[in-house]
């Protein structure tokens, strides 16, 4: 059941931003062709402009990913719709699972369409070469290899993603037990919750400060701190945003299976 539930709201959801992955494939594209044009100002002016209306494109698919997401969570389980969705023969938990993936999935796609955009938009031999030597220099920085570097980042984009998600669903859960005002009060939960836990976050990373001099220097000083500090509170973040979603998912289910408020 998961699996249809599933295939529905990606559907749902790719109605919409797919229109931004074309947008955004078609700026790339005349960016490309206009900005290769030597010894024209008109069409290099116009490849600035196709330039930026990609870099729009690309911004707003991931942010409709995200909005898209809560608005079909809302939707589907607290408006209209939900008067289907809960005479389905299927668990909440089920349904929330399916609003998660579709979310990571959508989000995921968004940023390999981002990275098409840019590789079709930007590609030649000498941005490659660049590319790869500032990836270098950045890697040995660090003392790890460039593909290191480059999963690590990656972990961390895609937990902080997931992060963002799981808070909004947590705020609308929240939000929609009350009787009125309730997209207020999950704006407001939502918020109050992401401040929360930056701010344990930050007291997590203090803490580890107490135990470790490098560390503490990330906080208290603005001159150049050692490698080993900055990887270490790198290792603790992917630590601690993974702790996070596992929370923030299993509270997401657990507030969710109580029950609903259906307007």
């Amino acid at each position: 059941m998961l699996g249809k539930l599933l295939k529905y709201d990606l559907k749902w959801i790719y109605k919409a931003i797919i229109v931004f992955y074309i947008l955004a494939f078609i700026f790339a594209i005349l960016t490309r062709i206009l900005l290769n044009v030597e010894n024209s100002l008109l069409l290099n002016i116009f490849g600035r402009i196709t330039n930026g209306a990609m870099i729009s494109m690309m911004v707003s698919s991931l942010i409709n990913c995200l909005m898209r997401s809560w608005v079909r969570f809302t939707n589907n389980i607290y408006k209209d719709e939900s008067y289907l969705t809960h005479t389905l023969p299927v668990k909440k938990k089920t349904i929330f699972l399916s609003k998660v993936l579709m979310a990571i999935i959508s989000s995921f796609t968004s940023i390999i369409v981002i990275l098409a955009c840019i590789f079709v938009a930007y590609y030649s031999q000498a941005n490659l070469d660049v590319l790869k030597s500032f990836l270098k220099i950045a890697a040995d920085s660090y003392n790890t290899s460039v593909i290191n570097l480059i999963l690590v980042v990656s972990l961390v984009i895609l937990l902080e993603i997931i992060f963002i998600i799981l808070i909004g669903y947590v705020g609308l859960i929240l939000g929609h037990k009350s009787n009125k005002n309730k997209m207020s009060r999950s704006i407001i939960y939502g918020i109050v919750l992401y401040m929360f836990t930056s701010t344990l976050t930050l007291g997590f990373v203090y803490i580890a400060g107490l135990f470790n001099e490098g560390i503490m220097n990330i906080i208290n000083t603005t001159e150049i701190v050692n490698v080993d500090s900055i990887k270490s509170v790198m290792v603790i973040g992917i630590i601690i945003y993974l702790v996070y979603n596992i929370v923030y998912y299993l509270i997401g289910k657990r507030q969710l299976s109580k029950g609903v408020n259906v307007d």
